[in-house]
């Protein structure tokens, strides 16, 4: 046996042989990096629709030609506060950061689940140019958005609704509905559809909301969940009227269908970007924050959906016709009341609690 070598000791030379040779190869020849190795990547939660297409003409694309700094949209359910709260619990970052409303925003600042959007330099040229009314220590808004009501004018024309109340008066203002399965927005439009001036909105009296819902509940065909669910629903007919972001109506117009839009008791707030707490490239969305503040490439935004950018000098780099449909046109801020986003933060989440009960019930 002395000069046989059994299998197990030929397989460990046989190994090492190939080692030694191929870290000799590897000595011999210029190390090459793959195309990954440096690449610098953060991913992000957008809205999807047409914000998905607006987002990266106007951020995602021009940030990695100028920065090298990939920016990736990845789609996600309208408010998801519960899902970026499990991923900080559980440091599984899917997204470094988030396309925001401003009341979710404030709900996640109050629970401690996102980052001050400025480092220790503070805020950038671009960020400080944005209102204060549009950003706060945790978000910096890239658009505005108003919650209207859009009727189809094939089928309400005639006698159209011009106000909440007339939305809630089924018998003299006959047609399909449907309400957002959502309570901010809805509560809102129930109060003042039961007669509360939209100047005494707040804070809300969730219980004589409930019952405003109440005599409508019975009406609406279609609690809908979505934005992309009120365009298709508008363009198809198969609701006459509905409150929705002006943005998703205005998507329904645009490509042909017959809808109008009533700015009277809308609901206005923004959007903007936050940064998730205790991710990985914290430092990196902070960038990206300050690159999407820059009005030029918020005016981008608007040749696909109809938000009002939130940076005022976007507006030297629109199309003056664009600039007419978008809700912060100085025309229709005194037909709407701005959403009460501190309130919503505070009381979303047992206000959302009784909505779905009531839903059930």
């Amino acid at each position: 046996m002395g000069d046989k070598v059994d299998k197990r000791t030929k397989s460990k030379l046989n190994r090492r042989s190939f080692l030694v040779a191929a870290g000799t190869t590897a000595l011999a020849a210029p190390f090459i990096k793959p195309s990954w190795a440096n690449e610098r990547v953060i991913t992000v939660r957008d809205p999807g629709g047409p914000y998905g297409p607006a987002l990266k003409a106007a951020f995602y694309d021009p940030f990695y030609e100028e920065t090298g700094i990939k920016a990736v949209g990845l789609q996600a359910s309208h408010s998801p506060t519960g899902q970026i709260k499990a991923m900080v619990d559980a440091k599984n970052y899917v997204w470094d950061g988030a396309d925001l409303s401003k009341s979710d925003v404030d709900l996640l600042a109050n629970s401690g689940y996102v980052e001050p959007v400025a480092g220790k330099g503070g805020l950038g040229k671009y960020a400080s140019q944005i209102p204060e009314t549009l950003r706060s220590e945790f978000v910096v808004g890239v658009g505005t958005y108003a919650t209207v009501m859009a009727y189809r004018t094939d089928a309400m024309g005639k006698n159209p609704p011009k106000n909440w109340m007339d939305f809630w008066n089924v018998k003299d203002f006959p047609g399909e509905r449907s309400i957002r399965k959502h309570p901010i927005d809805t509560l809102e439009a129930a109060l003042m559809a039961d007669g509360v001036p939209k100047e005494n909105l707040y804070p809300l009296d969730v219980d004589r909301a409930f019952k405003s819902l109440d005599k409508i509940k019975e009406q609406i065909t279609i609690w809908w969940t979505g934005g992309a669910q009120t365009s298709q629903l508008l363009k198809t007919g198969e609701v006459d009227c509905l409150p929705t972001w002006n943005g998703r109506a205005q998507v329904a117009i645009d490509d042909g269908a017959p809808v109008k839009l009533v700015w009277d008791g809308a609901i206005y707030s923004y959007v903007g970007w936050a940064i998730l707490k205790g991710g990985p490239n914290v430092d990196l969305m902070r960038e990206f924050i300050e690159f999407c503040s820059n009005g030029e490439r918020q005016a981008v935004v608007t040749k696909y959906a109809a938000d009002g950018p939130a940076n005022p000098n976007a507006y030297d780099h629109i199309d003056p016709a664009r600039a007419e449909v978008l809700p912060s046109n100085p025309k229709f801020l005194p037909k709407m009341v701005a959403s009460d986003t501190a309130w919503w933060g505070k009381n979303k989440e047992p206000v959302q609690e009784k909505f779905e009960t009531w839903l059930l019930a």
